[in-house]
């Protein structure tokens, strides 16, 4: 991968002047949607025994067609963050009318939520929605990263969890993105985090279908990995943080289709497989020789690790949960 910052840093810095900026725990103090602990439960399936535990979105993100989970990282993971929660990201499936990418925080004390939109920002201070699926993420500090499909991984600042409340006293029209009329509008979110740097692959070929990071070696590493739908030949790989050189500092093929999220943690490998929106996934779990095999909820995608546990998110309608289960 190459570092390709360009003027995306300008745009975030010129946003962030104009729009001030708010931390994850002022957010979650706030946060207006409440989760449902242990609720949405037919996203468990026939899965025996039940996750450690679990918690749902509330009925109206259950029951969108439009938005999608994808992604899940945790405060645990960025080594920074000075609250529990969670991160979960979602894509915009419609294709008219693209509403780009959002993550939603999710504070398990208090079971309370926020959405924020991340948007692509301009150095004239215009910026628009990211139209990508967002299959994973990872936070290290501040640094948010999103896989980026066919493009690598895509960066966000959280220092730059930019309030429009502080610029204006409503959220603008529901309908737009971006300055208009002399306001801010984000589709009506009150929360927006502008792109502030890009790894790019260099070369077509590999893909990022989700991503994470392992803080139980002595060094942390950042996992990426390529789901594909019918053949076992996608990869998992380590990468240095700070990405020095650009590659990875080691590489597996994983050996199983439908792989939709790896992480490693305490010399192991965990591998989310999933099935289709009827059928329970699986997860593979590596130590020495041929993987052991767990149960696992319906539609799995992305884990992190926080408190001692292994966390996924699940992501087909009316069965939406972020779920716990033993290491």
């Amino acid at each position: 991968m190459k570092r390709a910052t360009g003027d995306l840093a300008e745009g975030a810095a010129k946003l962030a002047g104009e729009i001030g900026s708010t931390g994850v725990e002022a957010l979650l103090a706030q946060a207006n949607r409440t989760a449902v602990r242990k609720g949405a439960s037919g996203a468990l399936g026939s899965m025996q025994p039940r996750p450690a535990e679990w918690y749902a979105f509330d009925a109206a993100d259950q029951d969108t067609a439009d938005w999608y989970p994808q992604g899940l990282t945790c405060g645990e993971e960025s080594a920074s963050i000075g609250v529990p929660v969670f991160v979960a990201s979602w894509y915009f499936r419609p294709q008219a009318g693209e509403r780009g990418i959002r993550v939603s925080f999710l504070s398990p004390r208090t079971l309370k939520y926020q959405h924020a939109l991340l948007v692509a920002a301009k150095p004239d201070g215009s910026y628009g929605p990211i139209n990508i699926h967002a299959g994973g993420v990872a936070i290290d500090g501040d640094l948010l990263y999103v896989a980026d499909t066919a493009r690598g991984l895509r960066v966000f600042d959280l220092s730059n969890l930019l309030d429009l409340r502080t610029a204006q006293n409503d959220l603008g029209d529901g309908k737009r993105i971006g300055r208009h009329d002399g306001k801010f509008h984000a589709f009506g979110y009150r929360y927006i985090v502008p792109q502030t740097d890009f790894w790019r692959i260099e070369r077509p070929g590999p893909h990022f279908s989700f991503v994470s990071i392992d803080r139980s070696a002595a060094t942390p590493r950042l996992i990426t990995g390529e789901y594909r739908e019918n053949d076992p030949g996608g990869w998992v790989a380590h990468w240095d943080l700070g990405f020095a050189g650009g590659e990875p500092s080691e590489a597996f093929v994983m050996g199983h289709p439908k792989i939709q999220g790896a992480t490693s943690h305490g010399g192991k490998w965990y591998l989310s497989q999933a099935a289709n929106s009827t059928t329970n996934g699986k997860l593979l779990v590596y130590s020495d020789g041929k993987p052991q095999t767990r149960p696992f909820p319906i539609g799995p995608e992305d884990l992190t690790v926080q408190g001692g546990r292994l966390w996924s998110v699940t992501e087909f309608r009316n069965r939406r949960v972020i779920f716990g289960v033993g290491l």
